[in-house]
């Protein structure tokens, strides 16, 4: 294999296979896999824009089953800081959304085991009824699998279920590495890797837009990494032609602070901001049929995240009113709305505000800036 060849076929939007984007990871200069990333993104995303949202990650419950070991929030059911969301809450933290500007709860929690399907389908209707207009991104894999698992159906039926009752799109929540190997190792009470795959495969039948994560840098090895964003590629090929699919593929590295994994000594965050951005790089290269590629600028912050617009990467994510699972086990880095704008424009864009589907939206008039400023900003 040769790094000039394989760059060019990636110019081409040629499929590149996993070993051959091993040996990308492993041999190419950053320089090169930024250069190609740039131009794929140029031809893909064209104009010298860069979107960010306005929307706040809350949780249904912090209850859950499967004892991921990289996970700080959970609780065992019946612990005493155990929780589930009530109504109440909820119109407090929508509420507090629409006068920041936003318009969508990015809704998960964990794996219930009380919370089915009939609790979802009820929660979707009576939060649409209050809020018509907003919109929810909500769940994820691992609990649709969960909820199918408790319901006894299919997943197409949960999903189908959950879209009737308001559900306006899937997150890509809970792929970490998509290698079964890895799985059993980090979060062994999730669904495997065929069923995650396969839980995106029946939402995009169901023409729910989605999008598709990465969470890299414990015990994965870089072929592993690779193998993973070939199966993303190959589930956005058999998506039906109407239907949009991965809307965005979202990377991040492991955050590790107090996690089982980081106490039993199996894994550290030793990820650089050059390697970051070196997978930023290789997300677009060997995603070219996932348009939008988002930089985690919540795990690595804001110059490596700005770097990253120049690797490829085309959005800078949300502004995160509310995130709790991440921050949990470490990430600090905050933007207010003015931030992430001035932020995106230092990197030499324009930023353009947008919905989950990618839509551009205007600035609305109402956000109250003074509370938006109450966000803590922490950038290094």
């Amino acid at each position: 294999m040769h790094t000039e060849d394989l760059l060019q076929r990636a110019l081409r939007l040629e499929f590149l296979s996993a070993e051959e984007g091993q040996f990308l990871l492993e041999q190419a200069p950053t320089a090169d896999l930024m250069y190609v990333a740039h131009q794929l993104r140029r031809k893909q995303v064209p104009g010298n824009h860069v979107t960010w949202i306005i929307d706040r990650n809350s949780n249904t419950t912090n209850v859950c089953l499967a004892n991921c070991k990289f996970c700080n929030f959970y609780r065992r059911p019946g612990h005493g800081e155990a929780y589930i969301t009530s109504i109440e809450e909820y119109k407090q933290k929508i509420e507090e959304t629409f006068a920041f500007g936003g318009e969508q709860l990015l809704l998960q929690g964990g794996h219930h085991p009380d919370l089915g399907l009939e609790y979802y389908t009820g929660l979707f209707r009576e939060l649409k009824s209050l809020y018509p207009n907003l919109k929810l991104h909500a769940l994820g894999p691992p609990e649709v699998a969960h909820i199918t698992k408790l319901a006894k159906s299919t997943h197409y039926e949960v999903l189908k279920a959950l879209k009737e009752s308001g559900l306006d799109s899937l997150p890509g929540a809970g792929a970490e590495i998509l290698d079964d190997r890895v799985r059993r190792l980090i979060s062994k009470g999730k669904c495997g890797a065929q069923e995650w795959l396969d839980i995106m495969r029946a939402a995009h039948q169901l023409h729910l837009t989605t999008s598709a994560t990465m969470m890299f840098g414990h015990i994965e090895t870089n072929l592993e990494r690779m193998e993973h964003l070939v199966k993303i590629r190959e589930v956005q090929s058999e998506k039906p032609a109407d239907a949009k699919g991965f809307l965005a593929f979202i990377p991040w590295p492991f955050q590790d602070e107090d996690t089982i994994l980081k106490k039993l000594k199996r894994a550290r965050n030793t990820v650089t901001g050059d390697e970051y951005v070196r997978m930023i790089a290789l997300s677009r290269i060997m995603l070219p049929n996932v348009i939008n590629i988002q930089a985690s600028w919540l795990t690595v912050g804001k110059q490596v995240a700005q770097i990253c617009l120049h690797a490829g990467a085309n959005d800078f994510g949300s502004i995160m009113i509310e995130e709790n699972v991440v921050s949990a086990a470490g990430a600090r880095f905050r933007f207010t709305a003015q931030g992430i704008q001035d932020a995106i424009r230092e990197a030499g864009f324009e930023p353009k505000l947008r919905n989950q589907q990618y839509e551009f939206r205007d600035l609305p008039g109402n956000i109250r800036q003074q509370e938006l400023d109450r966000v803590e900003m922490i950038v290094d």
